[in-house]
């Protein structure tokens, strides 16, 4: 697979418009200020339902890599138990991605509140607040670990050639079925040859229907 695609076409020229990319940023602050003052009362009771039922802080600080390579710290609603990064190393075998990272379809460390916001990507809210502050966008390849990124090889290095963000294509092309890394980073590199705010728009609304669907896992 890696083989065959160390290679890319040129990212989108569309990267290069000022308009466009200060029209993407715009459209980031005023959606995701809004959402978090829409939802803050959605917030609060996740944090009481996550406190209520697994011994653990509410919130889980996520340690990824972003543009460029540059770390940042986001944070997701805790789905998991509190020592979930330690228990990871007993389950690495059971992988089911392949390449650097991990997904475990089954995975035994996530609570039963946390399936359920992950079945309708709730745990992925608080992410809003690092679109705010200018980490990440609304839409973009999603970050990696910061553990994941030291084990890319220079083609998967390619996705963090933008802001990474909440959801992009991997996201609404069938996220559950990817099993090869070098899979979801084609797809990453495909939003990055191809993108508009046109594009932007459709993987939004596309990511609406996916979330209302309750697909996630």
């Amino acid at each position: 697979m890696q083989g065959q695609a160390e290679t890319s076409s040129l990212p989108s020229k569309n990267w290069s418009d000022s308009r466009q990319v200060t029209c993407k940023r715009a459209i980031d602050v005023v959606v995701s200020t809004f959402l978090l003052a829409l939802l803050s009362p959605v917030f609060l009771i996740l944090a009481v339902l996550v406190k209520l039922t697994s011994p653990g802080p509410a919130l889980y600080r996520w340690k990824v890599v972003g543009k460029n390579g540059e770390p940042f710290s986001s944070y997701k609603f805790r789905s998991m138990v509190a020592n979930a990064d330690e228990l990871k190393v007993e389950l690495e075998s059971r992988n089911e991605m392949t390449g650097p990272a991990f997904k475990l379809t089954q995975d035994p460390r996530i609570t039963r509140v946390g399936s359920w916001m992950r079945k309708y990507s709730l745990d992925e809210l608080p992410q809003l607040y690092s679109v705010l502050k200018g980490d990440m966008s609304l839409v973009g390849p999603r970050p990696p670990l910061a553990r994941e990124y030291n084990r890319f090889t220079d083609y998967q290095k390619q996705k963090l050639t933008v802001k990474p963000g909440i959801t992009c294509l991997w996201q609404v092309g069938g996220r559950n079925q990817v099993s090869d890394f070098d899979e979801w980073v084609k797809l990453d590199l495909e939003y990055i040859n191809r993108w508009s705010l046109w594009l932007d728009l459709r993987i939004l609304f596309k990511t609406t229907a996916t979330v209302l669907s309750g697909s996630g896992k």
